[in-house]
């Protein structure tokens, strides 16, 4: 399946890169004759003036743009995942609390929740960054505190039919605790939401990271990020030099529209209504 091998392939780039025989992505490629950086923004390597050691051509700093896209995977499948992951974790818990404990429980979780979801999502992001400063982590909590709502509101919806069904009521019966019933009974039924809101999440992550490291209140530079890379790119490209932007523009498409398409397939396969149509 395409989309799987999208991601595999990004994720082997991301993990190996370091033993691959690429260029230093914070640093100017040197000139084999000279020893003294690359002189240009070299285009390329099919263009005229290109060469096959930079296949996809320099920045404006001589910086290897294959050997930053490459290294610039790696943030995205950082802030990405563990930023999806941990925001997962929270939602679950408090959509787990809201569905199954009701009374006030459910009345202050929800209300939080709905405040939460109120907020413009890039905006609200847009402003934690601002606050927090430029930092990989910071991205990482500020796209923590952006996500759990939606898992919050997805799970709480999930528990509150599944807690009304024989299986629960029994394992009430026998005497199980509350904790044991959320998360033996009911919790196992809500992975397969959970996966496939995962799966979409991470696109939507992957382009906020991307945005915020468009503004300037991302990622910081030096370090290879796709979205810098197209920050980078907006002046050169008024000069014809359009790969210094395009090609990240093009990993960014490409990761996003693979984590998308794996979602809607989970979401597929893990109904069992749409698997019988």
């Amino acid at each position: 399946m395409l989309p799987t091998l999208i991601l595999a392939s990004v994720v082997f780039l991301a993990v190996f890169a370091d033993l691959l025989p690429l260029h230093d992505p914070e640093v100017s490629v040197k000139d084999l004759e000279t020893g003294y950086p690359v002189a240009g923004t070299l285009p390329p390597a099919w263009m005229e003036g290109g060469t096959w050691r930079m296949p996809l051509g320099t920045d404006f700093q001589s910086r290897d743009i294959l050997s930053r896209v490459i290294y610039g995977s790696r943030v995205s499948l950082i802030v990405g995942l563990v930023g999806t992951l941990a925001a997962g974790v929270i939602g679950v818990t408090l959509g787990l609390l809201a569905g199954y404990m009701g009374k006030w429980w459910d009345q202050i979780i929800m209300r939080i929740t709905d405040a939460w979801l109120a907020l413009p999502t890039l905006i609200f992001a847009i402003f934690l960054a601002s606050i927090r400063g430029a930092n990989l982590w910071n991205i990482v909590l500020i796209l923590t505190l952006v996500f759990w709502s939606r898992y919050a509101r997805q799970v709480r919806a999930e528990v509150l039919s599944l807690r009304e069904r024989d299986f629960v009521k029994l394992a009430e019966v026998t005497g199980a605790s509350k904790f044991r019933v959320m998360t033996k009974h009911i919790l196992p039924n809500v992975v397969n939401t959970v996966m496939v809101l995962f799966s979409l999440t991470i696109g939507i992550a992957i382009i906020i990271e991307a945005s915020l490291s468009f503004l300037g209140v991302g990622v910081p530079p030096p370090t290879p990020a796709w979205g810098l890379m197209m920050a980078d790119g907006k002046g050169p490209l008024i000069g014809g030099k359009w790969w210094i932007s395009v090609f990240p523009g093009i990993a960014i498409m490409l990761l996003v529209l693979a984590a998308n398409l794996l979602g809607d397939w989970m979401r597929v396969r893990l109904d069992p209504q749409l698997r019988n149509l």
